[in-house]
């Protein structure tokens, strides 16, 4: 299945997307929105599933990927503003209502936006190892590789250190790995390269320190819910998760096994899970 890359204007910031089966959008729209550090590229595999069915939008959040970087990052990289985009994103396409798919970050934008913004828009969210509670410990250790990305001499090596950091994935082939590496690589004015994001994105944790404690935002949604859990995470622990299956919209919970923080999405027994939420079973 066939992509298309895409740029709008939202607030005044320039915003890259990947659409796929745009020939399905009379069917729905699925918004497909990466994690904290990463990029809409990260959605490739699960998109060209789901384009048989619907069109699927993938967004670079402004400050990665091909996303304007924020001329205000003190005010800019949080949920809020976030949300914010997606709330234009969405107007611009003319998406009335959509299914929202979010790993991690993607899916507190989708969380607070279900909430807020898009309430009534968002059929059904999908919240890959995301919640209304994070663990602190995990944040620090995001924060900690997030806010000083390391620079390498060559891709290669920036594909070693990705297969490190990001081994809680789970299983990637070789060329997945190799897809990761080269969408989300930048290189510097010294010829080194770089993960593909703006560092001062990590400012979000230092101004808003309680952006991703949102239990009443959680406690106001009854729209339908699925959370897939890995099994390893740690960011979303065991116990947020059961919680999240007692209140509010009481999501179905799903672990995934062999993976931690979070499932790359990327093999069929996820594309599974993911096509079946949004088909209503």
């Amino acid at each position: 299945m066939s992509s298309t890359s895409h740029y709008l204007s939202c607030l005044g910031r320039e915003i890259h997307y990947m659409q796929w089966g745009a020939d399905q959008a009379s069917n729905g729209t699925v918004i497909a929105w990466h994690g904290l550090a990463r990029t809409g590229r990260d959605m490739d595999d699960i998109a060209a599933h789901l384009a048989k069915r619907w069109r699927v939008i993938c967004p670079d959040t402004i400050g990665r990927g091909l996303s304007q970087w924020s001329p205000d990052p003190a005010h800019e990289y949080c949920l809020d503003f976030y949300t914010r985009l997606a709330e234009s994103l969405l107007d611009q396409l003319a998406v009335t209502r959509c299914h929202w798919l979010g790993t991690s970050m993607g899916g507190a934008i989708g969380l607070v936006a279900a909430a807020g913004r898009l309430r009534g828009r968002i059929d059904r969210l999908l919240l890959n190892d995301s919640g209304p509670q994070l663990a602190d410990s995990a944040i620090e250790r995001i924060r900690g590789y997030a806010g000083s990305p390391p620079a390498f001499a060559s891709v290669s090596a920036l594909e070693a250190y990705f297969r490190q950091v990001y081994a809680p994935y789970g299983w990637l082939s070789d060329a997945q790995w190799r897809r990761l590496t080269e969408t989300s690589t930048r290189r510097l004015p010294d010829g080194r390269v770089t993960p593909h994001y703006d560092p001062a994105m990590v400012m979000q944790f230092n101004r808003e320190t309680d952006d991703y404690a949102r239990w009443p935002e959680w406690d106001s949604l009854t729209l339908p819910v699925l959370c897939l859990r890995g099994q390893h995470s740690d960011l979303l622990l065991a116990d947020a998760a059961d919680e999240m299956t007692r209140r509010g919209p009481r999501a179905e919970l799903v672990t995934i096994s062999g993976c931690g923080h979070a499932p790359a999405l990327n093999v069929p027994a996820q594309f599974e899970l993911v096509e079946q939420f949004f088909d209503g079973g």
